[in-house]
């Protein structure tokens, strides 16, 4: 599934096509993705302006005149193509391919901006992602945000607002951290790339961070510092790529290429000194990737 790294990246790849844009029609091919379309979802929202493009955690939010908003989530495989003319380019770049056989071409969005016509196309094989309309002014209290966590990227995110979460929890570290409930967007792959900046074990007790006056010890620190690390480097490396308009050929790097733990079974460990190899458990069904001589 996309990380937040990658939406954010998607979200940099539309903004110039989608901000601004009147969007004349949005066409439906099918009556639903992973849930029904919201009733009368292409007359609510074809023939409104695109004030802004944002994200929410792993959402796209998708701002129109009016106060309503459009939200998206990928799924397992969802993206989103531009199409100006003849060019036609995916928004983002992802460690698992994104499909682009137009039998999959669910949702697109006909817009008239700046540069003229344009249409964005969703595709998506596995039809795992979904889309819905909300209003800007309920959004907190929507059912897919009200009970999130603050975002990785914020300032609130500190080793005090994780040790208030994590005091005496014996829940794994790992689980502890991929809880939306405690950091918005935080997946899999980031989480494990963090756990191995921090030096910690994904299987260690999350309330072994915090001291006994429920205050962050330093090891509580030093992940928060890395959370944050992992997730700025990974929107720098697919922003720098679109801020160059290489949005879908990959001959720039993107951050997937520079994974230090995330799958990586059974190769040399990239911290200094250190002589381990990559390790995989499974843990509550979902594939972590550590250091097991390093990460304690």
């Amino acid at each position: 599934m996309p990380e937040l790294p990658e939406v954010e990246t998607v979200r940099r790849g539309l903004t110039p096509a989608m901000e601004g844009a009147l969007l004349v029609q949005a066409e439906l091919r099918r009556p639903d993705l992973r849930f029904p379309f919201p009733a009368d979802f292409s007359t609510l929202v074809s023939g409104r302006r695109i004030l802004s493009l944002g994200r929410r955690a792993k959402y796209l939010l998708i701002d129109l005149e009016g106060g309503d908003v459009i939200i998206a989530h990928l799924g397992m495989s969802g993206s989103f193509r531009v199409e100006e003319g003849a060019v036609s380019g995916t928004a983002g770049d992802f460690h698992h391919p994104r499909g682009k056989d137009e039998k999959h071409d669910h949702v697109v969005f006909h817009l008239n901006g700046t540069k003229g016509p344009a249409r964005v196309i969703y595709n998506d094989p596995r039809r795992f992602g979904f889309m819905d309309i909300a209003r800007r002014d309920t959004l907190a209290s929507h059912a897919f945000f009200r009970n999130l966590g603050e975002e990785p990227t914020g300032n609130v995110l500190d080793a005090a607002y994780l040790a208030a979460r994590f005091a005496g929890k014996a829940q794994p570290l790992k689980s502890a951290l991929l809880d939306q409930r405690n950091i918005a967007g935080l997946g899999n792959i980031y989480v494990c790339e963090a756990l191995w900046r921090a030096g910690l074990s994904p299987q260690r007790a999350a309330g072994s961070l915090v001291d006994a006056r429920g205050k962050p010890k330093k090891t509580l620190t030093l992940l928060t510092g890395a959370i944050r690390a992992v997730i700025t480097d990974a929107i720098a490396a697919g922003g720098s790529s679109l801020r160059d308009h290489i949005q879908t050929d990959g001959t720039l790097g993107y951050f997937q290429h520079s994974f230090s733990v995330y799958d990586r079974e059974g190769q040399p460990c990239r911290t200094a000194g250190c002589s381990g190899s990559i390790a995989r458990v499974v843990q509550a069904g979902r594939s972590t990737f550590h250091c097991p001589k390093c990460q304690k």
